[in-house]
């Protein structure tokens, strides 16, 4: 069994030729494995963006089992890139990343959907950070990063707002039906005559949200990219279930995991500036986000989306059904 310094020695010699294989990123020193198992057998490692049969490749690419007596085990790690961080600029943008309304702080680009009726491209976040929680009119500047995070407008313009879902505020009650008014001041009428003191009135239902979402339109095809930062492409959708493990990529906690604690949740949640609004079908998971961290997609562990996350606290993080967003939107994967 060859020690580490023959391996490195082997190593050194052989590298350049090693490094001419197709598909061999690099090599290193580890344990070899068997059947998914650490062996104790150090082995001279060589990396591999992806594993192919050996029957795919030419005679020249394939890695031998042996080099100058030292035994070898070949490793796939996929394509390795500089890290950057989710407040960064992207071009291509993927989802996970910094974005918003010219006139926000900062947010996430959950996803990129297509339009279900045109099949153009668009960007998937929440309301309040594409269209400013609606203050904003459509045509907006949408930047990555997001105006928090340096974005500018002129520089950093990616998109801009398609349409979004109206979130209506608790006082923002609409009145009364003219006929329901009406029938109101005619039993009103009646209660007088039989000298009651009795008065009818109504009490208006507080309005109800199914989703904070937005879309936004990008400024060409190249900007985008359908890859979720840190985790790959969405694989269709979920149903979500109590106890489901998921997983998101967000501008501020970047890649985090989390269950489904709860679902068909009503809450209230607060926009700042006093105003709060009320959400009927909710999705509660572990805590798993930050502020910033608005408009991620979160997915199951298999990359299928369950749901758009829109709002937390210090214990969980609230999402809206993807399958609602998606018709509500008029959008699809």
């Amino acid at each position: 069994m060859a020690d580490k310094e023959k391996i490195k020695a082997v190593m050194q010699q052989h590298e350049s030729h090693l490094f001419k294989k197709a598909n061999v990123r690099g090599v290193g020193i580890g344990y070899k494995e068997a059947a998914g198992q650490r062996s104790e057998q150090l082995a001279l490692m060589i990396l591999v963006q992806n594993k192919v049969p050996t029957s795919a490749l030419s005679a020249q690419d394939v890695v031998p089992k042996e080099i100058d007596g030292v035994v070898t085990d070949v490793v796939q790690v996929g394509k390795i890139v500089a890290l950057q961080s989710p407040t960064d600029k992207f071009r291509p943008a993927p989802g996970g990343v910094s974005c918003g309304h010219y006139a926000i702080t900062a947010g996430t680009l959950g996803a990129i959907v297509k339009d279900a009726s045109s099949g153009e491209y668009l960007i998937l976040s929440n309301n309040h950070v594409l269209a400013n929680s609606n203050n904003a009119d459509m045509g907006d500047a949408i930047l990555q990063p997001g105006p928090l995070d340096g974005g500018k407008v002129g520089r950093d313009d990616l998109a801009t707002l398609e349409r979004f879902i109206p979130i209506k505020y608790k006082d923002e009650q609409s009145g009364t039906c003219s006929l329901g008014q009406a029938v109101l001041s005619f039993l009103n009428s009646v209660a007088k005559l039989w000298g009651s003191g009795t008065r009818f009135q109504t009490v208006a239902a507080d309005p109800v949200n199914l989703v904070d979402a937005a879309v936004a339109k990008p400024l060409s095809q190249d900007l985008i990219t359908p890859e979720i930062r840190g985790i790959g492409q969405v694989e269709g959708t979920l149903e979500p279930q109590v106890g489901m493990k998921v997983q998101k990529s967000g501008r501020t906690t970047d890649y985090t995991t989390g269950t489904i604690t709860i679902i068909d949740a009503t809450l209230e949640v607060g926009y700042g500036a006093g105003r709060v609004a009320k959400f009927e079908h909710q999705l509660l998971t572990t805590d798993m986000s930050d502020p910033g961290d608005s408009g991620s997609l979160i997915l199951s562990e298999d990359n299928r989306a369950v749901g758009l996350l829109f709002a937390g606290s210090d214990t969980v993080t609230v999402m809206s059904p993807i399958a609602t967003v998606l018709q509500q939107l008029n959008i699809t994967f």
